[in-house]
């Protein structure tokens, strides 16, 4: 039977194996998500699928554009600790992963990874012993103008950056101000408005606006929300090289506008579970008394 992208989404979420792992496990059980899991716990990948159930939040990323500035991509690789992404292997593992997304432009990690890849992941899980994933791809096209990378130098924040117009010295000026100050919008006409919708709250519980007469309340939510959407917006920020000059007056001094903007930080948005490791100890050896 042909095995559904949700289904196979369900297995990888419920062992932490590889997309091609869980989709030949769901092809052999018809389907049949628990039996698969079964089959794989009793076949080479359970210590793989032991070591998948710890949360991979450390690691690195990194990014390579084409020399002439036509397209880039940038991949993030996790690790569970910042030792294990310092191990040679691992970097290997990732110069590997950076370098077939640029070769066949890949687009998200499902386009990426193959047979090759994940055997090439799951060895290194076992060699490392711990949990590592190829999180996120993401390719980034010129259209009119150029494309730019700025990697910071401890491998844990890459940038690319695309202008409409404008030369590659500029781009690469942008992706070093987008790492450095982690603007949330390119412009702030382009801030959700649901994000809009939590300041303005958050404004409105500040110990300041108790009883004050509505009108000089939407005066004063009218000006913070104004410097909150200077502060977040790429183009309305001090730009980091020279502060009398916006982002938005560099670009445009150059000809050029922003087009897009990709900014992958480790291990963002991963929660990560506090252990007790002393209530862990406990139960180990309350399990081996058992």
């Amino acid at each position: 039977m042909a095995v559904s992208a949700a289904l196979v989404k369900e297995l990888r979420e419920r062992t932490g194996l590889g997309m091609l792992e869980c989709k030949k496990a769901l092809k052999e059980t018809d389907g049949d998500v628990d039996l698969a899991i079964e089959n794989l716990r009793k076949a080479s990948g359970l210590k793989a699928a032991k070591k998948a159930g710890r949360t991979a939040a450390d690691g690195v990323v990194a990014a390579k554009v084409a020399e002439d500035g036509s397209f880039g991509v940038v991949v993030e690789v996790n690790s569970e600790t910042d030792f294990a992404a310092r191990d040679e292997g691992f970097l290997a593992f990732v110069s590997t992963v950076v370098e077939k997304a640029f070769a066949e432009k890949s687009a998200s990690v499902e386009a990426l990874v193959d047979e090759s890849l994940e055997a090439a992941r799951q060895a290194l899980v076992q060699k490392i012993g711990e949990n590592i994933g190829i999180r996120r791809v993401q390719l980034v096209e010129a259209t009119e103008g150029v494309v730019a990378e700025y990697v910071h130098s401890n491998n844990r924040i890459a940038v690319l950056v695309e202008l409409k117009g404008g030369e590659t010295a500029v781009a690469k000026d942008v992706a070093m101000h987008v790492a450095a100050s982690n603007p949330q919008v390119i412009r702030p006409e382009d801030m959700p408005a649901d994000m809009l919708k939590k300041e303005e709250d958050v404004i409105k519980a500040q110990p300041d606006m108790e009883g004050k007469p509505a009108e000089i309340v939407e005066k004063m939510m009218g000006g913070r929300i104004k410097k909150f959407l200077k502060e977040n917006s790429l183009v309305e920020q001090p730009f980091v090289k020279n502060p009398d000059q916006t982002v938005g007056q560099l670009v445009k001094a150059a000809g050029a506008d922003i087009a897009s903007v990709a900014r992958f930080e480790v291990g963002e948005g991963i929660e990560v579970e506090e252990a007790d490791f002393a209530a862990e100890v406990a139960a180990q050896v309350a399990a081996s008394k058992a």
